[in-house]
This record gives C-alpha cells, structure tokens and sequence, in this order.
C-alpha cells in the first residue's frame, strides 16, 4: 500500500473507513519485519496518527485494529518516537487497563479484567503486545515507562492474577521480564516496594494448583493427574523469567530467606510435574534450573527435606526425588551436543554449589555419578555413562564448560586430588589442578565430612594402573632398553635440538610446577639461586 495514500486517508476518514484501511495495512504487512529505510518518515508520521485515532472515542473494534498496526510498526525501532513518549506510553497503558500514576486523565474506562468483555480483551492484549515491543526496542521508552511507574501498575495487576484470562496474563508477565531485564534499577523498587517477589510466587502456586503440606513441602503430584496445561506452562516460564531477573542479585537478608525457602519448595514440585511436551517439560525445568541458581546455597536443603512425604533410610531420611531430575536434565543437556554454555553450565553449577553444601546430595550425586570402580582396562573418558560423558566435558574447548565439569567431579570426590585422579586420570584433570595450585597434590579448602570413601578390590589389586590416563595399562617396553649408552647420548641430543627449535619458534614454552602448585616458566626454576647445605665442607 502507499503510505501517503494511507496517511491522507486517516487525517479525513471516520472511524469505520480508519478501521477498513489500517486492516488492509495489517494483512499485508502481517508478516514484514524488515523495512524500506526510504519510507522511515511515513512510518513515524503513520505512527502519530494511529495513536491520535487512538485518543478518539472510537470503537473496541477500531482500537484493537490500531494497536495491531502499532505492533507492527514497533518491530521498527527507528520509528518510535512517537510512541516511546510520555503521552504515547501512558495512551497504551491506558488501552492496556494499566493503572499508572496518570491514569485518570488518559483512560476513558475504568472497567477492571474480571470484567471486561471478549471485544475489550483483545484491545488489552493488542495494547501489551505493543508495549512489550516497544519497551524492547527502545530505551526511550525503558526510561518514559520508569517515569510513568508501569513496573508498578503491571504489580498491582497480579492481585488479580487468578481472574486472567490467558493472554492477558502471559503478555502482562513478560513485559514484567521485559521491564526487569532491561532495567536493573527497577528491581529492588519491585521487590521492596511492590512485593513482586511475592505476588509472583503467589501466582504460580495458582497456576501450578500448588497445596502445601508443610512449611515449605507442597503435596506430592498425583500419578494420574494431567500434565501441566500449555496455556498454565506458558504463564510460569514467564513468571520465572521475572523472577529470575528479580533474584539476580543473590539477596540473602534474613526477610527473604523464608520467601526464598518457599520458593525452592515452589521449584521442587514444578520438577516433579511434567508438561504435554517433553520439550516443554525441558524448557520449564530449564527455567527453573536458572533461578535456582540465583538462591542462596544454604536454601535449597528445601529440595531433600520432605518430613511429610519421607525419603530414603540410606540417606537420613532425605528425599533425592527432585536431585535426581536434575541429574537427568543434566544428562540429556550433555547428550544434545550443543549450546552447552547456555543449556548445561547453569544446572553443573547447581549441582556442583548444592554437593558442596549438603552432604546428603553429594553422597547421592556421586553414588550415581561416581560409582565404585570396576572395570579398570577401559579409560575414563571412554563409555557412555554419566562419569565417561563428564569426563569427556573436562577436555573442552569451552574454557566455561571445562572448568563446570571439572568442578563439579572435584566437588563430588570431596576436592580430594588423589579421588579426582582415580575417576578421570591426570591427563583429563590437569586444568583444572592448575587452576587450583594442586598439581602438586593435596586437597580443596571447603571441609568434608569423613567417611564414605573406600576404593573396590579391583582397584586395590591392580598393578598397572595408570595415574596419567586412569585406567589400567599393559606393561609397555622400554625403547631405550637395548641401547648403547652412544645410541642414549645420541638420541637425547637429537630430542634436546627439536625442543630448542621449536622453542625459538614459540610453538610451546617449558614450563615447571612451582611450589604453590602452580605452572611457571621453566626460566624461573634455572635462575633460582642455589641454596648451599650448611653442614656440607668448607674451605
């Protein structure tokens, strides 16, 4: 369509042929979100005059085809300054029942969502679709949306979360998470002031039909009972997604430790429940991984802890149902190959923090992770078991995901050197001992309990196993053996002549173990002065 064509029409027309125009624009642009740069000013100007249309007394019908055209045009951020104002802003909060500080004067309806009719909620979800657009599109409209208090006005609307209807309610969390994630300062504001926290714990134990039986345990899911809806699905990873953003500044105050704990509570049933997809069962768990990892350490004994529900004799009574979902979720992030940085690192340092901290979860972690060895022809990074794919991990190229899966293993053997060799060979643990200054041995700083360790008779009754590459190895022969001590002499020069080229070419640097446990070069050891033996001889 020509878009002068367009703008001339709606400077003239009624409200019925605005309607007409803008749907023939919406169908053919349906499905645009890449713009002619030449049109850039029609789009703003096109921009202001649907929001004019907006401030009219126009039809429920007309509003929602307007806000549709808004939405459009807001995939475009070079063309919201228009919107991305304070009357613009507070024109789509008020088409979107938000009750912002200037409400009064804007809104022409004070109609509440329980009460507003199938026309009048689809202007509401138009109208937060194209907020939730603009708010990420532009910072002006980031800074406009702090000015206007719209982080508030979306809080005060989760009092009424229970009376949504689907989309009003996903549309109204993510811009929640939109306004959080870009916008850091607003969080403490919405944590202390708006008990956002709060509310939004309250909505998923809504959404999640959650019924508590204790302080922090919720009912066991029924067997039987249907998976989580798609719509409820799609309204907790939203909710998660803001709450994680919430949460990203690891508060442990005494005030928040009881909502954290409620919340770990909140994040263990959701483990346990499954979704009408497994991708989706994946992405929700996913999601809850992520904001795990954002409470304190020290809470999620709230995972293992079920006085109701009980747990296993083997393990003081502890329930391990929810631990061992994650080490699955971990497995299956391990077998896709892919985006381990994103997908694998949060739920390996979940694990790793959750081991070194409670002794019932690293006892059961390493029961399955780090099982007694038996077969010790075969090296540790060989198989498909759960320790073979970690081990795997401590060699890659991801500095990230080496260092996560390296930890955690150290962690699960109680950062005892001796241990981690044992399960994945010198070879595979070298970076991370480097890291740590133990190549010399010894042990981690965090403080284990005692007990527990004790090797296989397989292990104690092999002869040639190998430290280096953690397995057992045939007897290999000595090269050097036969020769004569010339051939030796001869050799040991040639290997000396090759090392010192490729020195001087930079291909690598000798390096030597300081006595901290860390690499140095070997420089350091030549230049060392020599200490003279006080009781030796002298003149």
């Amino acid at each position: 369509m020509d878009l002068n064509q367009v703008l001339s029409d709606l400077e003239g027309g009624n409200h019925d042929d605005i309607e007409q125009l803008l749907q023939r624009y919406n169908q053919e642009n349906s499905r645009t979100f890449t713009f002619d740069q030449k049109e850039e000013a029609l789009r703003i100007k096109l921009c202001q005059s649907t929001l004019t249309v907006l401030r009219r007394q126009v039809p429920y019908s007309c509003q929602r085809t307007c806000l549709e055209t808004l939405r459009i045009m807001s995939r475009d951020k070079r063309v919201l300054s228009p919107v991305a104002t304070r009357e613009g802003m507070l024109t789509l909060s008020a088409m979107a029942r938000l009750s912002t500080g200037e409400e009064a004067e804007h809104s022409r309806n004070g109609l509440q969502e329980d009460t507003l009719s199938e026309e009048e909620e689809r202007v509401v979800v138009e109208a937060l679709k194209c907020l939730c657009n603009v708010v990420f599109n532009s910072p002006t409209a980031q800074q406009v949306s702090v000015e206007v208090q719209l982080a508030p006005a979306l809080c005060g609307k989760l009092h009424s979360a229970h009376t949504w209807h689907h989309e009003v309610g996903l549309f109204t969390l993510r811009l929640l998470f939109l306004l959080s994630a870009l916008r850091p300062d607003l969080r403490m504001c919405l944590r202390k002031d708006c008990q956002a926290v709060t509310l939004l714990t309250k909505m998923l134990e809504h959404t999640l039909d959650i019924h508590w039986v204790g302080p922090y345990e919720a009912a066991r899911p029924d067997p039987q009972a249907l998976p989580i809806p798609a719509e409820g699905n799609e309204r907790a990873m939203e909710a998660l997604k803001a709450l994680f953003n919430l949460t990203l500044n690891d508060p442990d105050g005494e005030e928040d430790e009881h909502q954290f704990r409620v919340i770990v509570g909140l994040l263990r049933h959701l483990l346990m429940l499954k979704t009408e997809t497994m991708e989706k069962t994946e992405e929700v768990h996913s999601h809850a991984v992520n904001l795990l990892n954002n409470l304190p350490v020290s809470c999620l004994d709230v995972l293992v802890d079920l006085p109701v529900q009980g747990g296993s004799e083997n393990y003081n009574g502890k329930n391990l149902e929810a631990v061992q979902v994650l080490l699955d979720f971990m497995e299956k992030r391990i077998d896709r190959r892919s985006n381990y940085k994103e997908g694998l690192t949060p739920v390996l340092c979940l694990l790793t923090e959750a081991s070194r901290h409670h002794r019932e979860i690293r006892r059961y972690l390493k029961a399955q992770v780090l099982p007694p060895l038996k077969n010790l022809k075969v090296k540790p990074e060989v198989g498909n078991t759960i320790r073979n794919k970690l081990v795997r991990l401590m060699t890659h190229v991801d500095l990230g995901v080496k260092h996560s899966a390296a930890e955690f293993l150290f962690v699960l053997c109680k950062e005892k050197v001796a241990s981690l060799l044992k399960y994945t060979g010198y070879g595979n643990a070298a970076g991370l001992l480097m890291a740590r200054g133990l190549l010399n041995g010894g042990q981690g700083e965090t403080q284990y309990s005692e007990g527990e360790d004790s090797d296989t008779e397989e292990y104690i009754s092999a002869t040639n196993f190998d430290i280096m590459s953690g397995c057992e190895e045939e007897p290999r022969p000595n090269p050097i053996e036969e020769m004569t001590e010339e051939q030796k002499e001869y050799e040991a020069e040639k290997l000396m002549k090759i090392i010192n080229e490729m020195k001087r070419h930079d291909v690598f640097r000798p390096m030597v173990v300081r006595p901290d446990g860390r690499l140095g070069p070997l420089e350091e050891k030549l230049h060392e002065p020599i200490e003279e033996d006080p009781a030796s001889d002298s003149d």
